[in-house]
This record gives structure tokens, C-alpha cells and sequence, in this order.
């Protein structure tokens, strides 16, 4: 019997119309049922709208085989993801399974705007990449030699501030023609070869809970129902059961497939079809399956928040963002905090409760920086419940932005620290999230009854509960500081102790002043004594006061 090939994923990404689609055909040995553009509208387009995957497959040497755990052949699943703007939900839906990324690039056109975002995508969802300057057909043989130079250099020079600085660079051509009805291409073996010589072992486990990524789903008659997609964790064997957590239903595997040929087990990192029997394929179009009960469905998420440095509009809490987590894209609402403290570790897993952050408007932009000395988060509330895994890499966008513009509309990224799966977060959970907020109160001093001792008003509503500001420090607009004793009558107006006494002058201006009437406060006091009052509060329980 065949032994199992080492299977490793590579995400071919770019701008519509670089070749995407060309280059996976030329590399490929094995289709799958959805690849090359088989859709009828992208036929009738010609661009790809949906994911397609192929492979192809190296046989090891002695020398490379315990590099890939002992394996015998390594096969490399080709993921061919659209490059239109329109099309960016399922561009990094497909980035989210890969190993590594092919960046192809039109030799005539260069970097173009779905290049950038593919890039800033790849930064995100991969560690490995190859540049492939696409097309070198098109210019004439004694040109092509600089022309590739040229590119070489600004494409090397554009990926400098990247963790891709160091990626090779290499020239092929896709497509040059047809030779007895067959696709002729050049740069292949050359860039086969280079693939090779950059595959690494990934870090994979069987063990865990099953988690399939499906992509696809379709019914073969007389068969069943085939879940097509990636193994994101743990081990399936047929025979096992699979939940459909959306749905809360279980199936059982019938068969497996690994490229048209059958297997009894798959492990993560693996591509492959997954037979179930019983289930409607018009159910589920992509999402997960998975050892029962091991996901559920999300409503909202705490999560770490890095800016994207592409991104030139504002990240405030007043906008809501296409958050792609998964398969998945819903409308959210983000919050946005920081630690007050430097940050400890530089790669979080868990949110930790007992730490106090800072409220923020806005998200700065020393936030998209590996050198940031705060660690930034946010609360996500999704406009309908997804499922995503723990610590899931999701990214927030402004999709609705004009596709035409020449602008990066991928805003921030980030992990799922802490996920909730009913809406009773509200009050069991996020009240013990310690956000604080700094409040700004002012007032009017209204009298003193002696130097040391004054009456302020308009700091609270009367139905406020002074108890929770008693003992907290202000400041007068002539100077003085002093200590909130407790209320003054049932208006909202306090007592305040101070701590230096009032000078001569206010003091006279005050002392009497209920004997006074307005006016002759007005023209005999050049400038009111503000009672200016500063405290923090949390955001998520609003009944609870933050002492100074």
C-alpha cells in the first residue's frame, strides 16, 4: 500500500488578472472538483470567484525524508484564491489554511492594489513566501532579462519593512501558448525546484478535537454528501462523528478522500473530502465541522487589536467593521482598550481579567508597530453569531469602501482571547472587564462657610449617588484642592473639605454670598470658582466608580 504524503499548503494570491489561475494549472497534476475556474460565471467572466485547489506532488530523496517526518513524497495542495477587489472575504478565507504563499505578480503592471492587500494578508496568515513575476512572455526576449531586474528590485524594496524582506524572487510564464491542444509554460521545474528548497516542516498534531474547515460541499448520487476542505486540528478516521455546530447536527463519515484516492484517516494539515450521508449540501456553502461539541457558536469576542499600517482612515469605537474570522464575514461592533502597563509578554493566548485598561476613542497608530510598548484590545459584538476557533486570527475591514479606489481597506488584526456564546455576556461577564474611562465633571463653587469649607453645585444630578464620589479629591479654579465630605441637601450639591484655605478675597466673595442676590454676585465676583472634578469610571459596569 502507497504510504501517506507529507501534504503541505500553498496559497497562490495577487491581483485579478496576474495569472493566478494559469500558474496552478501549469503546476498542478491532480484537480479537485472546484478549481481552473470550472464555475460557470467565472467562465463566462473569465476571473476566479471562488477558491479552487489542485496539487501536485514531489517524490523525497533519502537525504529529504527525515526532514518531512519520514515521509515519501510531499504534496503540495495549490490554493488559487480570486484577486478582485470584491472578491477579498474569500481571499482570506483561502489565507487562513496555507503554509505558505505564491505572490504572483504581472511583469507589465507590477504592484497593483489586490497585490498590496494580498501582501498585507499574507503578513497576517503566513510566516513563508515566494514572489512569482508573472507573464515574462509579453515582453520581447532581449528586454526581459532587465525588465525582471527591474522588478526584482521594487518588489524587494516594497517587501524591506516586512517579514517577507528576505523572500525569493523568481520569473515565469503561466501561459505562452497551446502545443497539441496543451498549455505550454516556462519557469515551471524552476520554480518547482525553489518551492521545495523553502518547504519546512509545520508544527501538527493529531491530538485535540477534529476541526475541518469546509470550503465546499456538493452531493454525488448514490454516495452521499462531500464536505471538501482542510484539516485544522486533531485527527478524523471513518466511522467517527461529525458535528455541524451552526445546525447542532451530527453525521457520521462515510468514506474519506485525499485527492481522488481514499484513506481511512486524515490529519491536520491535510486536505481532503469528507463523505457524510443524510445531509442537504444546500445547508452549509463553507464553515466548520468538528468532533461533536467542540465549538460553538460566537456573539461577541475579546480580542488583541494591531493596526494595520496600509490602513489611512480612522479606527474608532463610532464605526462598525467587516470582521472576517475563518469563512465567516459579519458586521461588528468594536470597543477599543489598551493595557496601562507595559506589556509583559509578546504573544498573548488568554485575556487576563484582573489587569486595568484604558478606554480609547481611537486606535493610535504606535499600535501597527512589533515594538509597541502597550498591548491593545477590543470588544467585538457581531451583528449575528460565528463560529470561530479558540485564539483564531480574525482581520476587520471597511469592505463598503470604494473597490475602484486605490486605498488599503483591511483596518486591523488580531486573536480571540475570550469568546461568548449567549448574549447574558452582558452582565455575568463584561462587568468584570476592567476598563476605565477618565470623566471630567465641573462645577460651581455656591458659598463657604468657612475658609476651609465650601458648597459646590452643578457637579451631580440630584438622583446621583454622591456615596460613590465621597472621599474623592478636587480642585478649584483658584487653586485649592480638597476632599468630597459627602452631599449638602438632596439637590445633588456637596460639601467639600479643603486643604489649603481660600484667599482673603474669594473667601469674602463667598462667605455671604446666600445673602446675596445674583446680580450682586455677578458684579462682585470677576470670575466664578469652577469645582472641576476628574475620575476614572468602568466602561462595562457603569454603576461601579473607579476611587482616585
Amino acid at each position: 500500500m502507497e504510504s501517506r504524503p507529507f501534504n503541505f499548503n500553498v496559497g497562490v494570491l495577487g491581483h485579478v488578472d496576474s495569472g493566478k489561475t494559469s500558474l496552478s494549472k501549469a503546476l498542478s497534476s491532480v484537480a479537485s472538483t472546484a478549481c481552473f475556474d470550472k464555475n460557470p460565471q467565472s467562465k463566462e467572466r473569465g476571473i476566479t470567484l471562488d477558491l479552487g485547489f489542485s496539487s501536485f506532488s514531489i517524490q523525497l530523496d533519502d537525504d529529504s525524508k527525515e526532514k518531512f517526518g519520514g515521509h515519501d513524497r510531499v504534496q503540495y495542495t495549490l490554493v488559487d484564491c480570486p484577486g478582485h477587489a470584491s472578491l477579498i472575504r474569500t481571499i482570506i478565507g483561502g489565507a487562513q489554511i496555507i503554509d505558505m504563499m505564491l505572490l504572483v505578480v504581472d511583469v507589465v503592471k507590477g504592484m497593483q492594489t489586490q497585490t498590496a492587500e494580498c501582501l498585507v494578508i499574507g503578513e497576517i496568515l503566513c510566516h513563508k513566501m515566494i514572489v512569482v513575476i508573472n507573464k515574462m512572455d509579453l515582453l520581447p526576449s532581449e528586454k526581459r532579462s532587465a525588465s525582471f531586474e527591474k522588478m526584482k528590485k521594487r518588489m524587494l524594496k516594497t517587501l524591506e519593512t516586512t517579514r517577507f524582506k528576505d523572500s525569493p524572487v523568481i520569473a515565469v510564464s503561466a501561459c505562452t501558448g497551446n502545443k497539441d491542444n496543451e498549455m505550454t509554460s516556462e519557469g515551471m521545474n524552476d520554480l518547482i525546484s525553489l518551492l521545495v528548497q523553502h518547504t519546512y516542516l509545520p508544527l501538527r498534531s493529531p491530538l485535540g478535537n477534529f476541526i475541518f474547515s469546509v470550503d465546499h460541499c456538493f452531493a454525488i448520487r448514490g454516495q452521499g454528501t462531500v464536505l471538501t476542505g482542510t484539516v485544522l486540528a486533531g485527527k478524523a478516521t471513518v466511522g467517527d462523528a461529525l458535528e455541524f455546530p451552526t445546525m447542532k447536527v451530527n453525521k457520521k463519515i462515510k468514506s474519506i478522500q485525499m485527492f481522488k484516492k481514499p484513506v481511512d484517516f486524515i490529519l491536520q494539515g491535510d486536505r481532503a473530502g469528507v463523505c457524510v450521508t443524510q445531509f442537504d449540501p444546500k445547508l452549509l456553502e463553507r464553515g466548520f465541522v468538528c468532533t461533536p461539541g467542540s465549538l460553538s457558536t460566537t456573539v461577541a469576542a475579546l480580542v488583541s487589536i494591531h493596526k494595520i499600517s496600509h490602513f489611512k482612515g480612522n479606527i474608532s469605537n463610532k464605526s462598525k467593521y467587516h470582521i472576517t474570522v475563518g469563512h465567516d464575514t459579519v458586521m461588528g461592533h468594536a470597543s477599543f482598550f489598551r493595557c496601562s502597563q507595559e506589556k509583559d509578554s509578546p504573544e498573548l493566548k488568554r485575556f487576563n481579567f484582573s489587569q486595568e485598561y484604558e478606554f480609547q476613542e481611537e486606535v493610535s497608530a504606535s499600535c501597527d508597530t512589533v515594538e509597541q510598548t502597550m498591548d491593545n484590545f477590543a470588544l467585538l459584538q457581531f451583528d449575528r453569531p460565528v463560529v470561530c476557533l479558540p485564539s483564531a486570527i480574525f482581520i476587520g475591514s471597511k469592505l463598503d469602501s470604494d473597490v475602484d479606489a486605490n486605498v488599503c481597506r483591511l483596518a486591523f488584526h488580531g486573536n480571540i482571547l475570550e469568546s461568548f456564546a449567549d448574549a447574558d455576556y452582558l452582565t455575568t461577564v463584561l462587568p468584570k472587564v476592567k476598563v476605565v474611562k477618565v470623566k471630567r465633571r465641573e462645577g460651581l463653587m455656591e458659598r463657604a462657610t468657612d475658609k476651609y469649607t465650601v458648597i459646590a453645585k452643578n457637579l451631580f444630578k440630584k438622583e446621583t449617588d454622591i456615596t460613590l464620589f465621597t472621599g474623592m479629591q478636587v480642585e478649584l479654579s483658584s487653586g485649592q484642592k480638597g476632599t468630597i465630605q459627602g452631599s449638602f441637601g438632596k439637590s445633588g450639591k456637596v460639601k467639600i473639605q479643603l486643604s489649603e484655605g481660600l484667599s482673603e478675597e474669594v473667601y469674602e466673595m463667598y462667605c455671604n454670598s446666600k445673602k446675596k442676590s445674583k446680580e450682586d454676585i455677578a458684579v462682585d465676583t470677576p470670575a466664578s470658582v469652577k469645582v472641576i472634578l476628574n475620575f476614572k469610571r468602568y466602561v462595562y459596569d457603569p454603576l461601579k466608580v473607579m476611587k482616585q
